[in-house]
């Protein structure tokens, strides 16, 4: 695709977006960022589609183009709430695919196919299916960072914000043994919550995780207080339980967008993606940001050329099986319901 050309009625639409994210870029870059937000947004406008973005997309992505912004789970039900006719997933593919799932109706495009994640690849529908073989009556928890045949194989599904109420209301019902997949770290921060509050319900654990929070270490939160006595820490549930022992506040993108933005501390570190960080300090002037994070390969993946020419085309398309579909809509429905 050839750089699109940097005009005065461009710079005139774009200078409220850039004027929130001038820290974040240079004047130069940015000419070479805002024709792509003004012919995205000019795009998306004439087609009645709307821009779902993660809380780890970049932050021309998320300020520039976002219609709604929030964790996965979030941004699927707002989709599904819209009236848009066609869905741009920005972020993974588990991601579009839950979209799908809340969507079936509506067009969903990924700007960019390859952009994986190795929590969700660390499963397969065929692993549960033997799971409950070898669990038999045993649920299914099922972290909605999962593909749709995964989904569909599972009992009910959780995030990293209501998994805790999830297990409660399972144990609630009579449940001592309870499956969680595929994350081993948030299963293990669960079990540990769970231990804690007196419960003796027994967590089996699949062996996955996030290749951005498994990297995160006791040693980086410390490192860190060293240098910055008052800072705040604040750790994703999908990092180690040692990390989560160090940390502040545990809580999920959109529970940490909510505590910065309420509690606003001088100084903080967020355990989780680099461009959460970038986001947060966009919208919260007063809060430093301080540097330690990890950067996920799968998030960067997407970009504004990868969303024009994804809108231009309307391709690539998520495409999932009705039946798989189906079932996978009641994993996340019965968590809609236990939670």
């Amino acid at each position: 695709m050839q750089p699109l050309e940097y005009t005065p009625e461009i710079a005139e639409a774009t200078a409220p977006i850039f004027a929130k994210l001038e820290h974040q870029y240079k004047e130069e870059h940015w000419r070479t960022l805002a024709p792509y937000i003004y012919e995205i947004n000019r795009l998306k406008a004439e087609k009645n589609a709307v821009i779902l973005a993660h809380n780890y997309m970049t932050p021309d992505i998320f300020y520039g183009v976002g219609d709604v912004v929030g964790d996965s789970l979030m941004l699927a039900q707002q989709a599904a709430a819209s009236d848009a006719d066609i869905i741009v997933q920005c972020g993974v593919h588990f991601m579009a695919e839950t979209s799908k799932i809340l969507c079936p109706e509506k067009k969903v495009l990924m700007p960019d196919m390859n952009a994986g994640c190795s929590l969700s690849e660390s499963i397969t529908g065929a692993d549960v299916i033997a799971l409950k073989k070898e669990y038999p009556g045993v649920p299914v928890v099922t972290y909605v960072n999962t593909s749709a045949d995964v989904k569909a194989e599972s009992d009910v599904c959780c995030t990293s914000s209501n998994a805790l109420k999830i297990i409660k209301a399972l144990e609630a019902q009579g449940h001592k043994r309870i499956i969680m997949t595929p994350d081993k770290f948030l299963a293990k921060n669960v079990a540990n919550e769970m231990r804690d509050g007196g419960s003796d319900v027994e967590i089996i654990i699949w062996d996955g995780a996030c290749m951005v929070h498994e990297r995160f270490t006791p040693e980086d939160v410390r490192r860190v207080r060293e240098e910055h006595k008052d800072a705040f820490v604040l750790a994703h549930p999908e990092c180690p339980p040692e990390v989560m022992a160090e940390a502040d506040f545990s809580g999920s993108t959109a529970q940490m967008d909510t505590y910065i933005k309420e509690h606003k501390p001088a100084k903080a570190v967020l355990m989780t993606e680099c461009s959460m960080g970038s986001n947060l300090a966009a919208a919260n002037p007063s809060v430093q940001m301080l540097g330690t994070c990890q950067m996920c390969p799968h998030m960067k993946r997407i970009s504004l050329p990868k969303i024009l020419k994804c809108l231009q085309t309307e391709q690539p398309e998520i495409t999932l099986d009705p039946e798989t579909a189906k079932r996978a809509r009641k994993a996340v429905d019965k968590m809609l319901e236990l939670s």
